[in-house]
């Protein structure tokens, strides 16, 4: 995750396919087994949280040291002291809890991304940064190996992920056409999946490869309309097309 402060510190940090890795259960799971102070859970929406916490990171713990399939909900209720029928109230397999801990990984890295972007001036400047930050972290995930684990990387909560995604790339390349930063003609829908697609092209590869592979998806951009348009600075309330 993009500047830590998480037990799955250590995972790539926006990879929509993510890897399982070495963590530990978290402060919910330890303080839930031994006994909850009751005013750390003034209400039950608080407490539901604690439950859930401590359920998907023990769950995390425990696939990255067993893999997917050596993980049962018997174990996971075993590890966190959550007995089973309060577990299953909250999920109904170990496939569930996975699913959860995926769409709370995605939520954290989105927002580190809009953190990039709103601490970078200027439209291409911001569009650059945001590009750089997603390369630099899907540089090194890779999906796990294990069968038991394809269900995770594939679905809605994947596809809507997706989606999330390049809507965010795709507004940073629509605010840059309007600034004048792109050729005009831009078609930001569109431009935002090759973005996302070629930046694909660094996963594996060393650090360097980070900063020339962004070098060239954004000269892409730059490239002329069919007709040969030039870049012009968009006039105040001109309309970009969107691919629409």
């Amino acid at each position: 995750m993009f500047g830590g402060g998480t037990p799955l510190a250590s995972v790539p940090s926006f990879s929509i396919h993510s890897v399982y890795v070495k963590s530990s259960v978290s402060d919910h799971a330890v303080l839930y087994a031994t006994g909850m102070p009751r005013i750390w859970s003034r209400t039950i929406e608080a407490h539901r949280d604690a439950v859930r916490d401590a359920t998907i990171e023990a769950t995390a713990a425990l696939v990255a040291e067993r893999g997917p399939s050596g993980v049962t909900m018997s174990q996971i209720a075993k590890d966190t002291g959550i007995g089973r029928a309060t577990l299953y109230k909250y999920f109904p397999d170990v496939e569930s809890i996975l699913v959860a801990w995926h769409d709370r990984q995605v939520d954290a890295q989105l927002a580190e991304l809009v953190r990039v972007r709103d601490r970078t001036d200027g439209a291409r400047e911001r569009l650059d940064a945001v590009l750089t930050a997603y390369a630099r972290a899907i540089r090194t995930a890779h999906p796990p190996a294990e069968p038991a684990a394809a269900p995770l990387h594939r679905g809605a909560h994947v596809a809507a992920a997706h989606r999330r995604l390049h809507e965010f790339v795709r507004e940073l390349i629509a605010d840059a056409a309007a600034a004048g930063d792109l050729p005009g003609g831009a078609h930001p829908d569109e431009l935002a999946g090759f973005c996302l697609h070629a930046l694909e092209a660094v996963r594996g590869r060393n650090p360097a490869a980070v900063r020339r592979l962004v070098r060239a998806t954004l000269a892409g951009l730059d490239a002329p309309n069919p007709r040969g348009a030039r870049r012009q600075r968009a006039e105040p309330g001109a309309s970009v097309g969107d691919g629409r």
